[in-house]
């Protein structure tokens, strides 16, 4: 069955849940899971750039924070299911290409998702990262819903 089960987190309730259930299908199946946080970069104004990078390092220290803790839940949650997990996190514009690409790297055999339910103009307008990364991974996607 499944070996190595990416779970990518945003720290939204959704991706809580999305995670202890793919801790509970690693626990079933004897696999290992990997936490994954992608961090937005930071991007400042050509008009207010002397203000907006003042301030960049105090982001990426928060950012980095928030990474750390969202990925700490998954991590305490699989151990206290007698999961091994690993912690990725990295900084990017396309949080889904980086969910690919971490799954990938990582040699995971199932990435482990939240959908956040959006529906109609809001869903078609914003887009979902879980559907990016449905759409354009080769690796076999569970959404938990």
């Amino acid at each position: 069955m499944f070996k190595h089960i990416l779970i990518p987190t945003d720290g939204s309730t959704r991706s809580e849940d999305a995670a202890r259930q793919g801790i509970r299908l690693a626990a079933l199946t004897g696999a290992r899971v990997t936490s994954f946080h992608a961090i937005p970069r930071f991007h400042t104004s050509d008009v207010m750039m002397s203000l907006l990078s003042a301030n960049q390092g105090e982001y990426e220290k928060a950012a980095k924070d928030y990474a750390i803790t969202y990925t700490r839940f998954v991590s305490r949650t699989a151990d206290a299911a007698g999961v091994a997990c690993d912690v990725e996190y990295s900084t990017t514009d396309d949080p889904a290409a980086a969910i690919i690409e971490t799954a990938r790297k990582r040699h995971c055999d199932l990435i482990v998702m939240a959908s956040h339910g959006r529906h109609g103009v809001e869903g078609l307008l914003l887009g979902s990262e879980t559907q990016k990364v449905l759409t354009h991974s080769h690796i076999p996607v569970l959404v938990y819903r």
